[in-house]
């Protein structure tokens, strides 16, 4: 039987009010779901909207200046001067605040995504924000307080959550989000540091024959690590629990080693300590729970730090594995091309060590690839689709990429893209590491590029050769002239590694080079610089 085609919804929202198209249908289809509406109603005011479901205009994004752009979309800023900036902005807008603001995607989303997502409570989970920590996870947490308050709490029920909450229904193709990854076989490593550096860096490679994967440059390869097996054991002993406790129909060391991480100490541990010890150390347990730092060591303290400093603790294992949080993916910039070879995936990845109280600590997926994997094993892996950082859709459109250290990684993948796609446009490149003999990484392949031509320039920084530490936004401004001309000439800026520091030091960098050689003042340079952001001439994939 043929059903007579449905009338519009009506319109109840007035097309004055400051919402994009999609916004409108959402609330036009919110409220004539709450009031049954027939046609002909009168379209409500915002007011009228406000008082039927408060938090309801709240949920939709205005479209106005008021709340347009994100003032501390900014991951060099500490989250105490974000949430500042954020301060009488909705709820959505303030969550989106308390993120780690690198749009890394390790969560998932982008900032803005997860902050919506947690906030129409499609996603439960709110510590997933890996560059965010802990601040971010207890800030999601008290924010998310506000969702059930109010006359509008019928309609939008607070929910409990917990660390291991419900993920949200899989991607429907293998391999294209961390809900659906699909299986690679590890391939190689090989070492890019020569004898006598101070660093352990790693060029990897997956097969992704059997994987269907498909991925463009400046994508981000995620991979599900497990925890070092010598690392569960130890946490084992000093739980002293026996290692084949059963967990959800596994062994508790199994779950420790792939299914929760082991790094920094979550605020459940700490209360789960607090409801089994007393006196003086409670109140510890208690303070660590919120926060605190009663003993100057909450920095310090990762799982198995936590339980040594409470020794003769013994947790349930299962109530122990409820408190920690699940071992997260991670994700790497992606270092190769598709149109050199689609079956194989290439990282660069520092390997993760260091001292602390005696023992030492590791980086969890940076060890397990750098170490741990061995070839013809088998990892999940998934490809996070990049959201503002990619080559100019025209190929003549000259480009300037600024990649120390593994920052080096994307920009690897361009110049394969460009050289295989004859690309005619410019490349410049500024890479910069400690020590040149010992640190330049894929130095004969740059060579290559550059005889070939399709690396333009090659402006190269070694913070440790001389007497003084020289750095990539030091070679900058010496040819600061040359950059101005590129960016007169239409160039996109790329600039990939440390969000914290060296980000911010070549985002300062190009201010003075655009004051110095584009007679700006420093104001004018600043809002250049915010423009070429704006127009996505100058992006950024910073960790």
């Amino acid at each position: 039987m043929t059903l007579p085609p449905r009338d519009p919804l009506p319109s109840l929202i007035p097309e004055s009010a400051p919402f994009s198209a999609e916004q409108r249908v959402w609330l036009n289809g919110l409220f004539a779901g709450l009031l049954s509406l027939e046609d002909g109603i009168t379209p409500l005011s915002l007011e009228q909207a406000a008082a039927l479901l408060p938090g309801a205009l709240d949920l939709a994004t205005p479209a106005t200046g008021e709340d347009d752009g994100a003032p501390w979309h900014d991951p060099a800023m500490a989250l105490a001067d974000r949430m500042k900036l954020a301060e009488g902005r909705p709820l959505r807008r303030r969550m989106m605040a308390a993120m780690g603001q690198q749009d890394c995607g390790q969560c998932g989303y982008n900032c803005q995504d997860y902050s919506d997502a947690i906030v129409l409570q499609k996603e439960e989970r709110l510590n997933l924000c890996v560059p965010g920590g802990k601040e971010t996870t207890r800030m999601l947490k008290a924010l998310h307080q506000e969702l059930g308050k109010g006359p509008g709490s019928a309609e939008t029920p607070s929910k409990t959550l917990t660390p291991a909450a419900v993920t949200a229904a899989p991607a429907a193709a293998p391999g294209c989000s961390r809900e659906c990854p699909t299986a690679a076989r590890f391939l190689s490593r090989k070492r890019l540091n020569k004898a006598g550096s101070e660093k352990e860096t790693w060029h990897i490679e997956f097969d992704l024959t059997a994987t269907g994967i498909d991925y463009a440059v400046g994508d981000a390869f995620g991979v599900f690590p497990t925890n070092d097996p010598a690392l569960a054991d130890a946490v084992i002993a000093a739980l002293a629990a026996p290692r084949d406790f059963p967990i959800g129909g596994r062994a508790l060391r199994d779950v420790l080693v792939d299914g929760v991480s082991l790094g920094a100490a979550p605020d459940m541990l700490f209360q789960l300590f607090s409801y089994i010890t007393g006196g003086e150390r409670r109140q510890k347990a208690k303070a660590l729970a919120a926060g605190e730092d009663p003993d100057g060591d909450a920095a310090t303290l990762d799982v198995l730090a936590a339980i040594k400093k409470f020794s003769g603790v013994r947790p349930d294992p299962e109530a122990f594995i409820e408190a920690l949080d699940p071992l997260q993916p991670r994700l790497y910039s992606i270092a190769c091309s598709p149109r050199v070879d689609r079956r194989r995936m290439a990282l660069c990845v520092d390997a993760v060590r260091y001292p602390i109280n005696g023992r030492t600590r590791l980086g969890v997926a940076s060890t397990f690839l750098g170490e741990r994997v061995r070839s013809g094993d088998t990892v999940n892996v998934f490809v996070q689709k990049a959201q503002h950082f990619g080559l100019p859709a025209d190929p003549s459109v000259p480009i300037i990429m600024i990649g120390p250290g593994t920052g080096i990684a994307p920009f690897r993948a361009f110049l394969h893209e460009r050289m295989a796609s004859k690309a005619p446009g410019r490349n410049w490149l500024f890479f910069g590491h400690q020590r040149r003999d010992y640190d330049f990484f894929y130095e004969d392949e740059l060579a290559g590029l550059k005889a070939a031509g399709t690396l333009t320039r090659l402006s190269l920084a070694w913070s440790r050769d001389g007497a003084e530490k020289f750095y990539v936004q030091d070679r900058m401004r010496e040819v600061g002239r040359e950059l101005w001309a590129w960016l007169a000439d239409g160039a996109h800026v790329y600039v990939c590694g440390d969000a914290k520091r060296m980000a911010r030091d070549v985002e300062a960098a190009w201010v003075e080079i655009v004051a110095a050689h584009g007679a700006r003042t420093t104001d004018e340079a600043i809002a250049f610089v915010a423009n070429l952001k704006k127009s996505g001439r100058y992006q950024q994939d910073v960790y």
